[in-house]
């Protein structure tokens, strides 16, 4: 066994395949494991037994610990209610509230999955943390899955070299169906488990989620002609690009643009008027600790789903903002998202949409 293999690891498990197939790898391997599942938000009319939203279900927390049980390791369940409902949920509002486009599982990453969780692997003497996250480390650096459909880098932008030396990737070189099959053959429940695609603590859709929390505010809908053309129920519910759900005859229509001071909301027929060459972005992290001299060339996306486009970055006139200049323009460019950067399969760090 080499001298790495004997090293302690905290195994964040979900109660998903990923982080099942995660843990069951470490164990293979000689590591000393440990699985942690973590309780997020026990949030009101909640149907899920117990309470608590299906990110971190009774349901979700007894799959896991029927892997923990196979495989034969110790199990601990830790409960980040509070912090994360001061973080991420009230973060979301607030955001949202303040008409920008929110990225939850960027800032729970950053402080929830890799910043509470990192503190207390340290109090159990663990020398590492590792996650189901599709994304791989070389060094020290982060670099894409070798699945790049379910790469999860973007999401992993505001890491440090600190979280970093201390995180283990293990699905990160394993395509979705390889490890689906890995479940198989370590005869894991969680094989089959289905995957979630909404936003973790959401039981319904982003939209019913706001109208729980944030007060309708109405106001008008103009076209780009100062027409108007219907009546909004909230700014907040709405997002830059969006197609479906603006209730207005007529169309199709794309949401524009949101006027927080006048309460009124832009509407356009023509989805070229979305597309923008150029954005400006704040709270720059760049993985390896060390700002590079700028310009630089990257690839870039403004989203998730979004394809990765060549661009230039180079220093604002405003201090701390950074301009990102695109090779070809861009379609519906949020302020609140996350603008993320690579060269080629490396994360290099990324910032957040003015």
């Amino acid at each position: 066994m080499k001298k790495d293999e004997s090293k302690k690891v905290l195994v964040a498990m979900s109660g998903g395949v990923d982080s099942s197939v995660a843990a069951a790898l470490l164990k293979s391997r000689g590591f000393d494991v440990m699985g942690v599942f973590m309780r997020f938000w026990k949030a009101p009319n909640a149907k899920t037994q117990g309470g608590w939203n299906r990110c971190c279900s009774i349901e979700s927390e007894n799959r896991a610990r029927a892997v923990a049980q196979k495989l034969g390791i110790p199990f601990y369940t830790l409960n980040f209610s509070s912090e994360f409902k001061k973080r991420i949920v009230d973060y979301f509002l607030k955001e949202y509230k303040q008409g920008r486009t929110p990225n939850p599982c960027v800032v729970c990453n950053k402080e929830i999955k890799f910043g509470l969780l990192l503190e207390k692997a340290l109090a159990f003497k663990a020398d590492f943390i590792a996650t189901g996250h599709y994304a791989k480390k070389q060094g020290n650096n982060l670099l894409k899955s070798k699945d790049r459909q379910k790469d999860q880098t973007y999401f992993l932008w505001q890491l440090s070299q600190k979280q970093l030396k201390r995180i283990m990737f293990p699905v990160g070189g394993y395509t979705k169906p390889q490890v689906r099959e890995l479940a198989r053959k370590f005869n894991l429940s969680t094989a089959k488990t289905k995957e979630s695609q909404e936003v973790c603590f959401i039981e319904t859709t982003t939209a019913e989620f706001l109208k729980k929390y944030l007060k309708q505010k109405p106001g008008n809908i103009l076209n780009k002609k100062k027409e108007k053309v219907g009546e909004h129920q909230g700014l907040w519910f709405y997002t830059v690009g969006q197609r479906r759900g603006i209730g207005i005859s007529g169309g199709p229509y794309f949401v524009l643009n949101k006027n927080m001071k006048t309460n009124t909301l832009v509407v356009t027929k023509d989805i070229k008027d979305l597309q923008r060459k150029e954005l400006l972005a704040k709270n720059i992290n760049w993985i390896s600790d060390k700002a590079p001299k700028l310009p630089l060339k990257v690839l870039a996306k403004i989203r998730y789903g979004s394809e990765e486009s060549s661009a230039v970055i180079t220093r604002a006139k405003k201090p701390k903002t950074y301009k990102i200049i695109f090779t070809k323009p861009q379609t519906s460019i949020a302020s609140g998202q996350s603008v993320v950067f690579y060269n080629k399969k490396e994360l290099l760090g990324g910032g957040i949409i003015i």
